[in-house]
């Protein structure tokens, strides 16, 4: 675990693979929160929806309910092995519209040929701390989002720091999911340089968050 350095892709990949089999059911518990993450996204019928650090696609559901068949959800994941289970989800419900892409996002763009769709409309992160800590994987996501696009993101955070139990907690939860620390008493940190107007609430005693906000236009981001 790095502390206070950038994510490891190298790490997360041998983690997931130890994670994937068992990873729903660990999750599901989070379905909740997932779920008042999701509504933050106001999605609408025909929206093109990128679903990023997907992982065993859990979230694919929701999403295309809310943008229907007329709509479009993409989900990027590292892991194959975590692909692979949210590309099985697909297959089984037979969903036509939802597509899973195996990529680094730290060092791919979102264009073709890797992935040919419209930009999004709608961009959601869902226990994503190790991309949220990637300046260069946000900037990849957000070259492909629309001017004004709604974005929603949850995940653990740090609290007050004399709440050393509480902090304790959070490193205990999420050390098998993430490779670094940097960050967790302000996650969306970088993410504001994309989404100036991102606003967030607390929950499990300000352990959690959920937060929401717009995509300004890409000439004014830094």
């Amino acid at each position: 675990m790095r502390r206070n350095g950038r994510p490891d892709s190298k790490l997360a990949l041998q983690r997931y693979r130890r994670l994937a089999a068992g990873y729903d059911a660990t999750a599901r518990r989070e379905m909740p929160r997932r779920l008042r993450c999701i509504d933050k996204l106001a999605l609408r019928p025909g929206d093109v929806v990128l679903d990023v650090g997907c992982g065993t696609g859990l979230s694919f559901a929701p999403l295309r309910e809310r943008v229907g068949s007329g709509g479009r959800v993409v989900g990027v994941e590292l892991s194959p092995e975590m692909a692979r289970i949210a590309q099985e989800r697909v297959r089984q419900a037979r969903w036509e519209n939802v597509d899973v892409v195996v990529a680094d996002l730290s060092r791919v763009p979102l264009a073709p040929p890797l992935l040919d769709c419209p930009p999004f409309d709608a961009l959601l992160f869902h226990y994503t701390h190790d991309l949220l800590q990637s300046e260069s994987a946000l900037a990849n996501v957000f070259a492909r989002a629309k001017p004004g696009a709604r974005v929603a993101v949850a995940g653990l955070k740090k609290t007050h720091p004399l709440l050393f139990a509480l902090n304790w907690s959070v490193l205990w939860r999420g050390w098998r999911y993430r490779t670094t620390e940097a960050g967790l008493r302000e996650p969306w940190r970088y993410l504001k340089r994309w989404v100036p107007d991102f606003r967030w609430e607390p929950h499990l005693l300000d352990t959690a968050y959920i937060g929401w906000g717009t995509v300004r236009p890409p000439d004014r981001a830094q």
